[in-house]
């Protein structure tokens, strides 16, 4: 008798842990998941379906901490991951009135050529959507084929995308300014200044953005320069980072008994 042999065709299922049911259910339901198993007695034991793949949740150990957002994590590969952000926050957007991309639950940024973001449940689980061809080793403290603030803006980049930490990635950031601030190329100090606005804004830490706005405009930059420097942020128009040469006349005119201004 032959016997039986390994064939390549496995399929596997994470288990991750869950700490509400309803705030579970709620939140992937609003993703378009679909409930394929749902139990509370006499364990918990949930059962979920999307496109192609399926994630299974259960009873959570004691000592769980959803705040530390640690609980547990499933990678899915994917060609591309930029339709999966774009229908996740379009649910999102039905569901909620507003892509939730602060607290918990919440779905990480994404910007243009990106190569991953991560779904954060109730539970502090981390869903990670990874494009296939993302680079096997990432050069953590910035591309060893970059200097001075554009290395460091590529360190950054790589905590914010690949880590979801945006807290280190603006640390790192304010560090290198005022290390490289006076001399690094405008280009660069532009990013820099562009990519702390968003930075502070998504942690809601606004110390620091006025200041930041201001140095970034009075840089002498290009339409095409600017256009560089906005492309790779997410909420570029959001953040109203171009300011006009002069506030608009108001309407009333001068208040009476103003002086004129010579």
């Amino acid at each position: 008798m032959a016997e039986a042999t390994v064939r390549a065709n496995e399929t596997t299922v994470p288990v991750l842990p869950c700490v509400s049911v309803e705030e579970t259910l709620e939140f992937y339901q609003a993703l378009g998941f679909k409930v394929t198993h749902q139990q509370t007695r006499p364990y918990v034991y949930l059962a979920l379906e999307w496109s192609g793949f399926a994630l299974h949740f259960g009873t959570p150990p004691k000592n769980i901490d959803p705040g530390r957002e640690d609980a547990g994590a499933c990678l899915v590969l994917v060609d591309a991951v930029a339709p999966y952000h774009a229908e996740f926050t379009r649910a999102l957007r039905a569901a909620y009135g507003k892509v939730l991309a602060k607290g918990r639950p919440r779905i990480t940024r994404y910007r243009p050529g990106a190569s991953r973001f991560t779904l954060v449940d109730p539970s502090g689980n981390s869903v990670v959507f990874i494009q296939r061809d993302e680079p096997a080793e990432l050069e953590y403290g910035g591309s060893k084929s970059l200097t001075g603030l554009a290395k460091a803006l590529d360190n950054a980049r790589i905590h914010a995308e690949f880590k979801s930490d945006d807290r280190t990635a603006l640390r790192v950031i304010t560090t290198a300014m005022r290390r490289y601030g006076d001399t690094a190329p405008p280009l660069d100090v532009a990013r820099a200044l562009a990519h702390l606005v968003e930075l502070a804004t998504s942690l809601e830490e606004p110390d620091g953005v006025e200041e930041w706005l201001r140095r970034l405009n009075a840089l002498d930059l290009t339409d095409a320069e600017r256009h560089e420097v906005t492309e790779g942020l997410r909420t570029a128009d959001a953040l109203h980072l171009w300011r006009t040469e002069a506030a608009p006349e108001d309407p009333q005119g001068p208040e009476e008994g103003a002086a004129d201004t010579p």
